[in-house]
């Protein structure tokens, strides 16, 4: 190839996020001059010079394996039909390099897509681009700091679509261009409101994820659900299924609705009935807090328009969120989906059951059903473990084949150690990087990475300090913790959290080996999955919907030692991992503020963790012992076919998609 083929081959790689999940080719776009960590590869081949494209074109293995690489993304990605579901979320994780995401809400979108892809569905996403993303994690003295960075959606390999779409606000209307990024096969389109034809405010819209203001929560809600509704109609798309990721973006019912209500139907409810055969809502909270409810006084502005356009009372139209404790003074975002979808679940069993609860007095609350979140295994387990399972479990072990996964008890021990001290290095090498601390890799390494939310309990270990400090302080069988996650810049709780975690380690008790790491995002997280060899969970139960940062961790090989709530609940066996006993198994939602309770569960899980750094260094410091291994290829076994993206997209398409589609 000459060198003006070599930055078409590249662009074209680089431009579909499809080299996110494929590591052959990512590895490809690491090698060209300008990459550099973070930052996209459209970037880095857009500041290539001749020269440097010159050498990359002399370069025969480079020149062949980026052919090999193009080849493989044309043979996955063709021109699908027009989407039959259409997803739509507030947030996306796909990459780090494309910071449209907060947590665990929008990993598990992008998850999602990236399967719907690997399995060919017909399934595209709609959400929102935030110039300045979510906020970037420093620690100043000992507390957390924001900085915000600006994105150029262009720049990140997105498409301007050329559809401009106009959503209704209080006496104005706001204009949102519809950006197109290739998830591999699938489309995600994005609304951005940054136009000139705005005035100021509004093109603050969309400026960054979850600002923490009601109003700014309320009209991106409208943006991505209204907005979102009418880009997929002006692509000329009309999905049997609009599928929504949570309440944010119920407002699409409005839409549907109008429509309705336009084409002939003579009340709200007759409208409500013609949509609902094609709506699906999933809900990620157990608790009531967790639900976005708007005050009246706020959203009867942003409503009044319609109950214009339909002759009705406004009354009527709020009552379509009506709050099954405050009635229409308050307008809830789960009842609207509820009475405006057909279908709805929770992400876990035990999530399913605690949203039949929750929402028992919302119309629809009932028949929640629940499909256990999974995580998209090519995106998160190590590329040289990937290459180990390519070889020794064959073909669809990461779509969760059974029959693959029950190949994993031919590995043997020696192997297994070999590539956990391979793969541990993605995390020590970081941890030097960033905390300037060293990191023992005979030690039995416990990570705790996520939201800073007090239900998540970050600091229950540090209940009982002296037996934590012995643990760490223990030679003959070394622990080395290390946190790592974000505050919501307004959750002062979950901020004073953090720092009590950035504090201890720098106590004599930490003994060096209770670290924490700073500026969690998609790349920390990798090198955390791939080089802990357990995974810490410690939230107040019932309050994890499902959780999703143990399943990663599980596909790499770690150990989950967790309270059995989430996904954990339905699929600890008493081998594959280890449970940290409650308090009392027996109770419901109980005050997250419970002294007695957590001194209770901190001991439990110090309990758990000296009985594993006893069975970890059972052979001796040095060699991970042959019970633990044992322990690994169990959970392997018994986890890898029920805990990834291709098991859960397969199940929404088996059970809530295609009768769906079906039925229409």
């Amino acid at each position: 190839m000459n060198p003006q083929e070599i930055r078409q081959h590249l662009e074209e790689l680089a431009s579909n996020l499809h080299w996110t999940w494929d590591h052959r080719a990512r590895s490809v776009l690491d090698r060209i001059a300008t990459a550099s960590p973070g930052v996209h590869p459209t970037i880095a081949v857009e500041g290539l010079t001749d020269d440097q494209l010159a050498a990359f074109a002399d370069d025969e293995a480079d020149s062949a394996d980026l052919a090999e690489a193009v080849a493989a993304l044309r043979s996955r990605v063709s021109s699908p039909p027009a989407p039959e579901v259409a997803y739509f979320s507030p947030e996306f994780g796909i990459s780090e390099t494309l910071p449209q995401y907060s947590g665990g809400l929008g990993i598990l979108a992008g998850d999602h897509l990236k399967a719907a892809s690997d399995l060919g569905l017909r399934l595209a996403g709609v959400g929102l681009f935030y110039r300045h993303g979510f906020f970037r994690q420093e620690i100043v003295d000992g507390a957390q700091g924001e900085r915000f960075e600006t994105h150029h959606a262009e720049r990140l390999g997105a498409v301007d679509t050329g559809v401009v779409v106009e959503v209704p606000m209080p006496g104005r209307v706001v204009s949102a261009r519809v950006w197109r990024f290739a998830v591999g096969a699938v489309a995600l389109l994005a609304l951005d409101c940054d136009l000139e034809s705005n005035s100021d405010a509004d093109r603050a819209i969309t400026d960054r994820l979850y600002s923490g203001d009601r109003l700014h929560r309320l009209e991106q809600e409208l943006v991505l659900g209204v907005g979102g509704a009418r880009a997929v109609e002006a692509l000329g798309w009309s999905p049997g299924v609009n599928h929504l990721n949570e309440g944010h973006a119920g407002f699409l019912l409005l839409e549907l609705i109008d429509r309705e209500i336009s084409a002939g139907a003579t009340t709200i409810a007759e409208a409500l009935e013609r949509v609902r055969p094609r709506v699906l809502f999933t809900t990620h909270t157990p608790v009531p807090a967790g639900i976005d409810r708007f005050d009246r006084d706020l959203i009867e502005p942003h409503v009044e328009h319609w109950a214009e356009r339909w002759g009705v009372p406004v009354d009527e139209v709020l009552a379509l969120g009506r709050d099954p404790d405050a009635g229409l003074a308050v307008f809830n975002m789960a009842a609207l989906c509820l009475g405006g979808a057909s279908r709805a679940n929770g992400v876990s069993a035990l999530h399913g059951e605690v949203s039949r609860e929750l929402f028992a007095a919302v119309p629809g609350g009932s028949r929640i059903s629940s499909i256990t979140n999974g995580v998209h295994a090519r995106t998160w387990v190590s590329p040289r473990l990937q290459d180990l399972f390519d070889e020794t479990l064959g073909a669809r072990w990461d779509d969760g084949n059974p029959a693959a996964w029950a190949r994993v008890a031919g590995l043997e021990a020696d192997v297994v150690r070999d590539q956990r001290r391979d793969t541990q290095r993605d995390l020590i090498d970081l941890v030097a990087e960033r905390c300037d601390t060293e990191i023992d890799p005979d030690a039995l390494i416990i990570g705790f990475a996520r939201r800073f939310a007090t239900y998540k309990r970050a600091d229950l270990l540090l209940r009982h300090p002296e037996r934590l400090a012995a643990i760490l302080g223990d030679d003959d069988r070394p622990v080395h913790l290390v946190f790592a996650g974000k505050a919501h810049p307004a959750d002062v709780p979950g901020k004073a959290l953090l720092a009590a975690i950035v504090a201890h380690g720098s106590t004599p008790e930490a003994n060096g080996r209770f670290t924490f790491l700073p500026d969690y995002d998609m790349a920390v997280a990798r090198a955390m999955y791939h080089g802990c060899d357990v995974w810490l969970n410690t939230p107040v139960r019932p309050h994890e919907a499902s959780g999703t940062s143990g399943e990663k961790a599980a596909l790499n090989g770690a150990l989950n030692c967790s309270i059995r709530d989430g996904w954990w609940a339905e699929m600890s066996d008493g081998r594959n991992g280890f449970d940290i006993a409650l308090h009392d198994p027996d109770v419901g939602f109980a005050d997250l503020d419970d002294v007695e309770r957590d001194l209770v569960e901190s001991a439990n899980a110090l309990d758990r963790i000296a009985e594993m750094a006893a069975e970890f260094h059972a052979d001796g410091v040095g060699a991970v012992s042959a019970a633990w291994v044992n322990r690994m290829l169990h959970a392997w076994g018994t986890l890898g076919p029920r805990v990834t993206a291709g098991r859960m997209v397969g199940d929404y398409e088996r059970d809530l998609y295609r009768p769906m589609l079906d039925a229409r």
